[in-house]
């Protein structure tokens, strides 16, 4: 019972250090090709197999209902403590070489995700790639607004070029 209650409360604590939670079913999976599937997203995520029953306690006290239906058969859980987007793609990746792996759904910024979603937060593309776009639109506004302020300017100095070009030519 105290072993049982200290796997609810790692599992839990598990559940709220997390940024996403994704649900995948493992059966028929190799322990080598578990080990692999973990290397692949140790950097954004830890993945564990989990009991159904512990991890349902565990997500309830956490504030997690959503997950009490898909919690049937051998589950596994991907707790993501960095991109949740690059364990999505790596999940997905990896179920598309083991087509064992089977991704149920997920609990991600306070709601909960079906597979379909899962799968769409997998087409998203990276944070960094993101990011880097926000920095060139954000470059281009920058630029657009300073030639927007120069443009007045640099028509006064043509028009004061030009009159004086004039006034020259008539004296």
């Amino acid at each position: 019972m105290a072993q049982k209650d200290a796997s609810v409360a790692e599992l839990t604590k598990n559940f709220e250090d997390s940024t996403a939670v994704l649900l995948t079913e493992y059966r028929g999976l190799t322990v080598k090709q578990l080990k692999e599937l973990r290397n692949s997203i140790r950097q954004d995520a830890e993945y564990a197999v989990v009991k159904n029953t512990l991890t349902r306690i565990a997500a309830n006290k956490a504030g997690i209902s959503a997950l009490d239906d898909e919690l049937k058969g051998p589950s596994a859980i991907a707790f993501v403590h960095g991109d949740p987007v690059a364990v999505a793609k790596g999940l997905r990746a990896f179920a598309k070489a083991h087509p064992l792996l089977v991704i149920k759904g997920g609990y991600f910024d306070g709601a909960p995700l079906s597979a379909d979603e899962v799968n769409k937060l997998a087409d998203l593309e990276s944070r960094e790639v993101l990011l880097a776009k926000l920095a060139g639109a954000m470059k281009a506004s920058l630029f657009g607004a300073a030639y927007l302020f120069n443009a007045p300017l640099s028509k006064a100095v043509r028009t004061v070029d030009a009159l004086r070009e004039k006034q020259e030519s008539a004296a």
